[in-house]
């Protein structure tokens, strides 16, 4: 199991590879996940609408998928599905993420799905580089991490 060895830093995948090994068929699973918890939620919402939610359910899943990552990210720098899978975003110093960075980070998730050609990219620059880390994640300087225990 990983530990973290120096803090303050993200672990280095040249000598650290194991922080980052399955990390990205973890996010890919817990990004799975989340969305089948985000659609529950919401469809627990749709009867206290009157039913009318059926009318905007895309726009109401990706609101209640906004709180859903802002609150969990913030709250332990993994959203449920994350946490699951055995994974974390740290920042770029190796901490847990503060709930500004969530807020950024939940943001820039939500514009890379609003616009597929940057949610395509992101995958792709994920499977190129050594750390997995996405777009967003290169903008903020995070990165998703095995959890070090």
């Amino acid at each position: 199991m990983p530990t973290m060895t120096r803090a303050h830093t993200l672990p280095d995948p040249a000598t650290r590879a194991d922080f980052y090994d399955g990390v990205l068929f973890k996010r890919a699973a817990a990004w799975g996940l989340d969305m089948i918890l985000i659609a529950l939620i919401s469809a627990l919402i749709v009867p206290f609408t009157a039913f009318i939610a059926l009318f905007f359910f895309p726009f109401l899943m990706l609101v209640i998928g906004f709180a859903y990552r802002w609150w969990t990210l913030a709250g332990g720098s993994a959203t449920w599905g994350m946490r699951l899978m055995g994974i974390e975003i740290r920042e770029h110093d190796g901490l847990r993420l503060s709930g500004s960075t969530a807020f950024w980070h939940t943001l820039g998730y939500s514009l890379s799905v609003a616009i597929f050609p940057a949610q395509l990219v992101s995958v792709l620059v994920m499977m190129l580089n050594p750390r997995r880390q996405g777009l967003t994640d290169l903008v903020l300087g995070t990165a998703a991490i095995n959890r070090p225990f």
